[in-house]
Order: C-alpha cells, then structure tokens, then sequence
C-alpha cells in the first residue's frame, strides 16, 4: 500500500518551521511561530530523507484539531455547533 504525507511535516527545505503535505506533495502552504502564511516552493527538489511530522497546532483539549481533515465525518454536525449568537441576519 502506498502511504502518502497528509498533514503538518517539518519543512524539508528548511525554510520555515512546518510545510503542509497534501497527497505526499509540499503545497505553499506554511507555518512559523503558530501563524500559518503561503510562500511558493524554493526552486530545487524536495530533499532526500524522511518526513518528521510536526507537532500540533490544536487546542490542549484537542492537539489533533489542525490535522483533521474536511472530508473526515464531524463527531457533531456543524449546524448544531452554531450558537445563537454567531448567526447574524441580514434585515
């Protein structure tokens, strides 16, 4: 079986802290300092060795929150996590 990096890895360039993997592939997407930003793929070959994953982002009551993904099944539908106060009507 072919096993392809989802998630948060240490950046293998080394540019930033972390760099996001989608289907075993950098994306631009990055992360220093808990403050995510994109910056494009420096222009050379991902580098040889392993991946090191990185630690999570999450909450302390949920460190795997950042790596879930948007197709993973919610333990509770979103529109029952809506409160009042966040709906906003437009008159």
């Amino acid at each position: 079986m072919d096993v392809r990096a989802q998630g948060w890895y240490r950046d293998p360039y080394g540019v930033h802290e972390d760099r996001y993997f989608s289907a075993g592939t950098p994306t631009k997407l990055v992360r220093d300092n808990g403050q995510e930003s994109y910056d494009p793929l420096p222009d050379c070959p991902l580098p040889d060795g392993d991946l090191i994953p990185a630690q999570s982002a999450g909450s302390e009551a949920e460190p795997w929150s950042d790596l879930e993904r948007a197709d993973q099944p919610e333990p509770t539908p979103v529109w029952l996590r809506i409160t009042v106060s966040a709906v906003r009507c437009v008159a």
